[in-house]
């Protein structure tokens, strides 16, 4: 790999190449957000608000089906890390590939079941009857390109692992452009409403799988994907899924999770699914900013775990706490000071609008907690630990949700009671996985000591 594109993880000042390499990875979050969020304002102002609800309803449960393999991709991102760090090239190698094979056959899987499954699931999340043919059509659609998502994301996750968060940062804006320019022709000119937003996006994934695929054969150094050696190695795999798993189940909680609260917000309208929906993208803006340092705190502590830096995998904790804070707290509080003007962007409806303006004073003003929480969750992950913040966020954010659903929100039926599960959630995880990394840090401590001693 080419120096100038590779960061230097496990050597030299922290802070400087904490920003270096989270900035391209939140502007690879924000700018594919942009262009989802071109989906919704497409559909919203050119075909009505049943079509917005359609498209937004979708989101949770296109969630949980995939983030299991999205989880996996966690693991190799770690497993890359950490061998990287150690100057493991041959396992390196088989990482990479097994990786990639993982990503191609477990997106045709997930694909076709979500093909076949869309509207069952639909309809047993409660999606109003003016909306579930077009629910249905967005979320096959989208499916059938699956494999192309995931192979990006796969790709983009080892490139991370290298140091590398460029590249996949210019693929992410030429497919982004590509598939805001076929939304609006899809849309406005040929009039196919969500089915030509679905299909926009699966365009733009399957030219995104394209660029990372020819990124990787031509790289040089330990990641680069070679045709003679793509084969599925099966230690790699397990390791692979001993890691990702875990991450990606937890993800799979979280949204199980959402997919209840989205249901019952269906129970209250379209207007209300409108709004809910608009001020989902527009936080997701916000999250995925604190989640570019997650991926940055997942990856330093992996590099440095494989090359026995633990001193400064404390570094990095705290570092990364107080970038994430930052951020959390600028964009949380701006989100919901501009929020009208936001809201109008995706939609004139008043209601839809206040609706949306509700969820954001509730949610994004205390946002930064859930990027401390993720913060937390990376490093963890990258130590090697991924089961134990998986059990911390399956009770403290999952299961709480779900209680919280069937029993204090049955007894008071409103959105504030509904959206508030969330920053208490946040607040009950993080003290655990605080508690979590101090037994974790400590471990690992007396470990090198007595191979100190053995020694």
């Amino acid at each position: 790999m080419k120096k100038t594109r590779q960061v230097d993880m496990v050597q030299g000042p922290l802070l400087p190449k904490l920003i270096l390499f989270s900035v391209p990875v939140v502007l690879s979050g924000v700018l594919q957000l942009l262009f989802n969020a071109a989906d919704v304002i497409v559909v919203g102002r050119f075909t009505g608000k049943e079509a917005l609800a359609a498209v937004g309803s979708t989101s949770s449960l296109i969630n949980l089906l995939i983030n299991l393999f999205l989880g996996i991709s966690v693991g190799a991102n770690v497993l890359v890390g950490q061998y990287i760090g150690a100057k493991d090239r041959e396992n390196c190698q088989k990482t990479v590939h097994t990786g990639i094979m993982f990503a191609f056959f477990g997106g045709l899987f997930v694909g076709i079941f979500g093909f076949l499954a869309a509207g069952t699931l639909l309809t047993m999340m409660a999606t109003p009857a003016n909306v579930l043919p077009l629910s249905t059509t967005y979320m096959q659609i989208y499916f059938i390109g699956l494999p192309a998502l995931l192979v990006y994301d796969f790709g983009a996750a080892l490139l991370r692992a290298a140091g590398d968060t460029r590249r996949p940062l210019y693929f992410l804006v030429i497919s982004g452009i590509i598939n805001v320019v076929l939304n609006l022709y899809f849309v406005i000119v040929w009039e196919m409403g969500v089915a030509g937003v679905a299909l926009a996006t699966i365009i733009s994934e399957g030219v995104s799988a394209v660029l990372i695929l020819l990124c990787l054969s031509r790289q040089e150094g330990m990641i680069r994907l070679s045709r003679k050696y793509l084969h599925f190695s099966l230690d790699k795999g397990i390791r692979m899924v001993k890691l990702g798993v875990p991450a990606g189940v937890q993800g799979m909680l979280f949204s199980i999770s959402n997919v209840l609260i989205q249901s019952s917000v269906n129970g209250f309208g379209a207007t209300v699914m409108a709004g809910n929906t608009a001020s989902l993208n527009i936080e997701n803006f916000v999250y995925i900013s604190m989640n570019g340092i997650y991926q940055t705190a997942l990856s330093f502590t992996s590099q440095n775990m494989g090359a026995g830096q633990y001193k400064r995998i404390d570094k990095i904790l705290l570092e990364c706490l107080g970038i994430v804070s930052l951020i959390g707290l600028v964009l949380g509080v701006g989100a919901y000071v501009f929020g009208g003007t936001l809201l109008h962007i995706y939609s004139t409806d008043p209601q839809v609008i206040k609706i949306g303006l509700l969820r954001l004073s509730i949610i994004c003003i205390p946002y930064f907690l859930c990027g401390i929480m993720d913060v937390l969750v990376g490093c963890l992950r990258g130590m090697g630990y991924s089961l134990m913040p998986m059990i911390v966020s399956l009770i403290g954010v999952c299961l709480f949700r779900v209680i919280w659903i069937f029993t204090i929100f049955q007894i008071h039926r409103e959105l504030f009671v509904l959206y508030i599960s969330y920053p208490i959630s946040w607040i009950m995880t993080i003290v655990v996985d605080i508690c979590c990394y101090r037994i974790v840090r400590k471990r690992i401590s007396e470990k090198r000591v007595m191979e100190n001693a053995a020694v």
